[in-house]
């Protein structure tokens, strides 16, 4: 075959540097938006943070507390105090974590130092919950290549089972069943229920898990009440023997901060954008002036200056770029957030979910006149908060759904009903996702056993086997 060249047009869509850094900026929320400003600041020599205005940091100064006016400046300062000291940032330390808790408690063992230096090898590999999920095999092949130490399965299994003996209980077990075990091997086996409830643990787990209780208590021969409370000493168990360290460990709970504010007032409604935190960036101007300096009158430059001219040149057109950027990112999230607000307004009101309107991306779109992807990068990890609290702007969106009048209800009014079901049924005889069908179509709901089923998984509803309870 010949090889051949030839001259193809064709019409293809590309996104700038810029355009990518735009989308970007807009995914952003506020705190992470405000790292990005700073780590520009950093990056851009031109750019500088401007300072706020007295009024807008609403400081009281020490002046306010004095009286006398010819007071000396000396008398405001307390006695250690010197214009030439330097103000040191203070370290603040967070406790100890919970690799460092097991193995100062492996210091009171009785090991060698090469089994001090592998059983801290396992401690190193139990994840945030607790758990050792990694086979022997390959932590001894770690171990090999990392410490330089040969060792067997069982060496490491002999030294987990010390570990397992630590605080808090349950730690390094390999799985659910393992740690459960754990724990009630730590409790004094001293009341028939707990002895009975180690028995299902080690015998009967599958059965427990699954939730077959008619056939555990005809198995074991007890009673309800004997069976019950057996289940209740289980209930005292952590699945995550990890979290219940929790000395210097970090929140898992992070702090929201939202990105928009909604004050109601007097039948008004008042939107702002939070972007207090985000530091006013403007331009150098000794940068500026610097380039004027060095262009003679006739435009040109300097062989020797050219190099200077053309790379601040080129970082004034960044910084220029970079606060057009974050000025339209604004003016999109308001322009989005105000059609999101006039769309539910019923809703914002009191904060009732049952007036949320039927919502999707591309009626916001439609009334912004931006585009579907445009939306969702908005409203994606947005939150505002509103005088009936913080809300993920991402939950105001939901489906329609059509009633057997013909009425458009929100998704959001089915939901309630699953849920209000499922919360005053018998949880002995728990409804099914064809029950619960059956209650929706009564109340002239047209929705499928599947529809059902994803609405109840949506609410993080476990199926009815699994909520039944003696």
């Amino acid at each position: 075959m010949a090889i051949s060249q030839r001259q193809i047009q064709k019409l293809q869509q590309t996104l700038s540097p810029q355009q990518i850094q735009m989308i970007k900026l807009l995914e952003l929320p506020t705190l992470q938006l405000e790292q990005r400003v700073k780590q520009e600041i950093e990056d851009n020599i031109v750019l500088e943070e401007e300072e706020r205005t007295e009024e807008d940091e609403q400081t009281i100064s020490v002046d306010d507390y004095i009286r006398e006016d010819d007071a000396p400046s000396y008398k405001s300062r307390i006695n250690n105090f010197s214009k030439d000291d330097k103000q040191r940032p203070v370290n603040i330390t967070e406790g100890r974590s919970m690799q460092e808790y097991l193995i100062e408690q492996l210091a009171f063992r009785n090991l060698n130092e090469q089994e001090q230096a592998i059983a801290e090898f396992l401690v190193g590999s139990i994840d945030e919950d607790g758990y050792l999920r990694r086979d022997m095999e390959s932590i001894s092949d770690d171990v090999a290549f990392s410490l330089g130490i040969e060792t067997s399965t069982e060496e490491l299994e002999r030294l987990l089972s010390i570990i397992h003996e630590l605080e808090p209980a349950g730690i390094g077990a390999r799985n659910l069943q393992e740690c459960l075990l754990l724990q009630m091997k730590q409790r004094r086996a001293d009341t028939p229920s707990k002895r009975l409830a180690r028995k299902i643990l080690q015998s009967y787990f599958e059965e427990f898990v699954k939730k077959h209780y008619e056939k555990l208590i005809a198995r074991l021969g007890v009673t309800e009440d004997e069976f019950r409370d057996a289940i209740e000493e289980i209930k005292r168990l952590s699945p995550k023997p990890g979290n219940l360290y929790s000395d210097g460990g970090l929140d898992a709970s992070p702090y929201i901060i939202p990105d928009f504010r909604i004050d109601y007032h007097d039948g008004q409604f008042d939107l702002t954008l939070n972007s207090y935190n985000i530091p006013e960036i403007k331009i150098n101007r000794r940068y500026v002036d610097m380039i004027r300096d060095m262009v003679s009158t006739n435009g040109t430059v300097a062989e020797k200056d050219r190099e200077a001219v053309q790379f601040v040149k080129s970082k004034i057109d960044s910084a220029k770029w970079f606060i057009s950027a974050i000025k339209q990112r604004h003016d999109t999230l308001m322009r989005t957030m105000q059609e999101i607000l006039n769309f539910q307004q019923e809703y914002f009101k009191d904060g009732d979910k049952s007036k949320l309107r039927p919502m999707i991306l591309k009626d916001i779109a439609d009334r912004t006149g931006l585009d579907v992807s445009t939306i969702s990068r908005v409203v994606n990890s947005k939150y505002a908060q509103t005088h009936f609290g913080i809300i993920l702007l991402k939950s105001l969106f939901s489906e329609a759904m059509q009633t057997e009048s013909g009425e458009i209800v929100s998704s959001y009014e089915i939901k309630n009903i699953l849920q209000k079901c499922i919360d005053e049924e018998d949880k002995r005889h728990p409804l099914t996702d064809e029950t619960l069908m059956n209650i929706l179509n009564a109340k002239g709901y047209c929705i499928a056993r599947r529809t059902v089923a994803k609405y109840r998984e949506m609410l993080d509803i476990p199926v009815a086997r699994l909520r039944k309870q003696i």
